[in-house]
């Protein structure tokens, strides 16, 4: 009864879904294409029978990347759709793998729009990152006798909260899953008390943790810290949010009448703020280029903007130090995993409840900074730019946090193996 409710609610507001898709493309172009997709509607031609993996925010396709990468080398004939549901998801996936897999968005969970999804790409076995819990979606794969297995799963104590409410109708729904792999023991037992069985239950830790950094990555980085500021030292304010980059350039402001030749590479988390960090350089007075430009910074150059997709890693590798965006906000912080596997000593503001396990570990093993206000982020940073062994302290802390909890693909890649085809050796 209530998922019958929650389709006819879902296809009631689809109006509301067009204007809004409408309104933020004003902003982002890209929301006004490819509504078809959003309908299971596809232009291209689109090879079925393989592995179909989903990953709603940006982070998730991040995390995602080894895992594909991994399913690409050990089924090399099996075609692997990624699914995302916003453009930016979108470029996330093109610029990591470009031809390698295929791309569409998932579309609304509607009954009809679902089907022809399926009918178009026919998945061998589903994995959804993270916790996207489509009721029709679910429904549909268990109809069908297709595999869904939730990888790197995570369920906030709020989000169970708010699933508890509709207590029968989620149990459902998890029971039509066919493995759960969480990323603790604690977001396991919430999947239980949930109604989950433990048989459909595996704790495989975090795919975040199996990141690293390439030989031809840590190569460019090198090159381009040689072109940009070979004697210069360089902080990196990366997937900021509104609000934060006043506070992260009147920061470097201040920094700047210590460390007057002191670069900042500021990174937005979302294209379409890239022109507002633009504005908010100029008005700080700052001599900045874009990446986007190609221009190479000269000594006078204060800011570098990371207008473009897809660098976050090369610029973390050019960086002496790391402030993680979304984090001096109520946004919940973004991965700060990614700036530890260059070694780097990471600093976030007090909001990182979308990382909580791993910023906990990180700080109890001395690899994250928290601060509260820009006045503690300008005491901070001037403490780690002075003292070079109190900046290879914290790096070297937070990147044996970053090997030490490895392992958790490997274990998920074993788990998978009975949803496929045998592997040939």
């Amino acid at each position: 009864m209530l998922q019958l409710l929650y389709t006819i609610l879902l296809y009631l507001i689809q109006p509301l879904i067009w204007l809004r898709l409408w309104l933020r493309g004003r902003k982002a172009p890209a929301y006004r294409k490819r509504w078809g997709e959003r309908y299971g509607f596809y232009r291209q031609k689109l090879q079925p029978g393989g592995i179909m993996l989903h990953s709603v925010s940006v982070g998730e396709t991040l995390a995602a990347i080894p895992l594909v990468r991994a399913l690409r080398h050990r089924y090399p004939t099996l075609p692997i759709t990624v699914t995302t549901m916003t453009p930016t998801g979108s470029e996330r996936v093109l610029s990591a793998f470009g031809d390698d897999v295929q791309h569409i968005y998932l579309p609304y969970d509607l009954p009809d729009a679902i089907g022809r999804f399926l009918d178009a790409i026919e998945p061998k076995l589903v994995l959804i990152m993270e916790t996207e819990l489509w009721p029709n979606l679910i429904s549909a794969l268990h109809q069908r006798s297709i595999p869904l297995v939730i990888a790197n799963a995570r369920l906030s104590a709020r989000s169970a909260k708010g699933y508890a409410k509709v207590g029968k109708f989620v149990r459902n729904l998890l029971r039509r899953i066919t493995l759960i792999a969480a990323q603790n023991e604690e977001d396991g037992e919430r999947f239980i008390q949930l109604g989950a069985r433990r048989s459909q239950l595996t704790v495989t830790g975090s795919l975040k943790f199996d990141i690293s950094v390439t030989p031809q990555m840590a190569s460019k980085s090198v090159t381009l810290r040689r072109q940009w500021a070979p004697h210069r030292p360089v902080w990196i304010a990366a997937s900021t949010h509104e609000g934060e980059e006043k506070i992260l350039l009147s920061a470097h402001k201040a920094l700047l009448k210590q460390f007057p030749d002191l670069l900042l590479i500021l990174v937005p988390r979302h294209p379409e703020r890239f022109p507002e960090a633009i504005t908010l350089t100029r008005d700080a007075g700052l001599e900045y280029v874009t990446r986007s430009s190609g221009e190479v910074p000269s000594a006078t150059t204060q800011v570098v903007i990371g207008d473009t997709m897809g660098e976050l890693m090369l610029l973390y590798g050019i960086s002496d130090l790391a402030f993680v965006g979304g984090s001096l906000i109520e946004r919940g912080g973004h991965n700060p995993l990614e700036p530890a596997a260059h070694a780097l000593p990471v600093i976030m503001g007090p909001h990182s409840f979308n990382f909580k396990d791993i910023c906990a570990r990180l700080t109890q093993a001395n690899g994250l900074i928290t601060i509260t206000d820009e006045t503690s982020l300008i005491n901070e940073i001037a403490q780690l730019l002075s003292d070079a062994d109190y900046r290879s302290y914290y790096g070297r802390h937070a990147v044996e946090v970053l090997y030490q909890n490895q392992g958790a693909l490997q274990r998920l890649l074993q788990l998978l193996e009975p949803y496929l085809p045998p592997r040939m050796h």
